[in-house]
């Protein structure tokens, strides 16, 4: 009789919500903003790399020829094939350098040039170099400025100290290039699979994130709702509160896996066709592009080398940790009265979801840390920093284990605490209860 009543409340959660527009809208519309989440930045960079040439003055008050050899510095870079945007250059020799300025201040004003670079004695001790101009806070743009003045002013110095400018040159121009090759136990990977794991590892984490936040918010305002119409006064009536919780808890996030399977799937298709389009967008790697996430190496990209029990082993933690965190909206959601009330009482989930939100970024550029390896472990983090630490590298059995034991503690004790406070909350009306009646009902219950 129970099975049967908790099939219904689930069959009855599962079926409202997937029947809706936003649902399906949700479905539909899901898989571009997660392919635009990691396609756009990439199109936006190659987009930012073809732009239209930029024009440039190089006031140089050097004596030395140092304008001459960044304006060939700088041409020497539109030789290499599918070369990005690069600069052309007016050099001039002022007799007096603030007079140029201003005259080169007036054409930028005027939108002759985009900018005006100053080299001097300083630039000579490679000490530093001017720029003012309409790109001076393009990043990209100031980057290869930077590098193209770095190579020349080392030429220069170099030959001044008399060596060979055929070897000056070879030793300005050459471009050593970091390729990393993952090495585990399984044996040797790809610089392409790295990348790969790295995309999905940012999209788990971000699905994961959202799914505590968004699911959760759907228990919560179930309840809320049930409980501002009277409807739970009917249901409980036949069903008890812990099958009523359970059969909310279970149907909202098979609706939620359900939308994540579509959009795993709508977001492989899209990106099986925005992919290669910018691979053949993508330029050549050359010091242009050198420092420009995303416009190189988009042509080597590949699948991630993610295995079924990797994929299990994330669904596990999907689980486990919508199960914990959509208990706690059930519970916030019983013993609230509004959803204005139902905000405030939410702070202390959401500082959780959050806090295990900012470990992100530092456990993507060190999965191996202490930090990385503690927040995988605490139940409230894990299920969104383990499943990113295991698309980034191996991770010990005995973690794993703890991860999962621990989450797995936590998610009975917090389903026992919830389904408590969900029995005496789901009929109380009135003001919001204190922390302290809160605890006296868990000792009643």
């Amino acid at each position: 009789m129970v099975r049967a009543k908790l099939w219904a409340v689930i069959r009855r959660e599962y079926l409202e919500r997937v029947k809706t527009r936003a649902f399906i809208l949700g479905c539909v519309l899901g898989p571009v903003f997660i392919a635009g989440v990691l396609f756009v930045p990439a199109w936006l960079s190659l987009r930012n790399l073809r732009a239209d040439r930029a024009n440039l003055i190089v006031i140089d008050a050097t004596g030395a020829g140092l304008g001459q050899r960044l304006r060939a510095n700088l041409d020497s870079a539109s030789t290499t094939p599918n070369a990005p945007n690069t600069i052309d250059v007016r050099v001039t020799v002022p007799d007096a350098i603030a007079a140029a300025e201003s005259l080169a201040t007036k054409a930028v004003v005027a939108k002759e040039f985009d900018g005006y670079v100053v080299l001097d004695a300083s630039t000579m001790r490679g000490e530093r170099a001017r720029y003012a101009g309409r790109k001076a806070t393009a990043v990209g743009e100031m980057r290869r400025l930077e590098t193209a003045l770095r190579q020349t002013t080392l030429a220069q110095r170099l030959e001044q100290a008399t060596l060979n400018p055929a070897l000056v040159d070879s030793l300005t121009r050459s471009r050593l290039e970091l390729q990393s090759e993952p090495l585990t136990e399984k044996g040797r990977g790809s610089d392409a699979s790295r990348q790969a794991n790295l995309m999905f590892a940012v999209a788990v984490a971000f699905l994961l994130y959202m799914s505590m936040i968004l699911y959760g918010q759907l228990v919560m305002r179930g309840v809320l709702e049930e409980k501002s119409t009277r409807v739970a006064e009917v249901v409980v009536s036949s069903v008890s509160p812990e099958t009523l919780l359970a059969g909310k808890v279970i149907g909202v996030g098979a609706v939620g896996l359900t939308q994540q399977i579509i959009w795993v799937i709508g977001t492989v298709y899209v990106g099986s066709y925005v992919a290669p389009i910018l691979a053949r967008m993508a330029p050549s790697t050359n010091a242009a592009t050198a420092g420009t996430p995303g416009a190189a190496g988009l042509g080597a990209m590949s699948m991630p080398d993610i295995h079924i029990a990797s994929l299990l082993l994330i669904l596990l933690f999907f689980i486990l940790g919508y199960g914990v965190y959509s208990s706690l909206y059930a519970a916030v959601g019983a013993s609230v009265n509004s959803e204005q009330e139902a905000q405030q009482a939410l702070a202390p989930i959401l500082v959780l979801i959050i806090a295990s939100a900012i470990f992100i970024q530092p456990v993507m550029l060190n999965p191996t840390s202490t930090l990385a390896r503690v927040a995988s472990m605490f139940p409230f983090s894990a299920p969104i920093i383990m499943p990113l630490r295991m698309s980034l590298v191996p991770i010990p059995p005995w973690e794993m284990a703890v991860a999962i034991v621990g989450l797995a503690v936590a998610f009975v004790a917090v389903i026992l605490l919830a389904a408590r406070i969900y029995r005496v909350g789901l009929l109380m009306y009135g003001k919001r209860p204190t922390f302290r009646e809160l605890a006296r009902w868990v000792r009643q219950s």
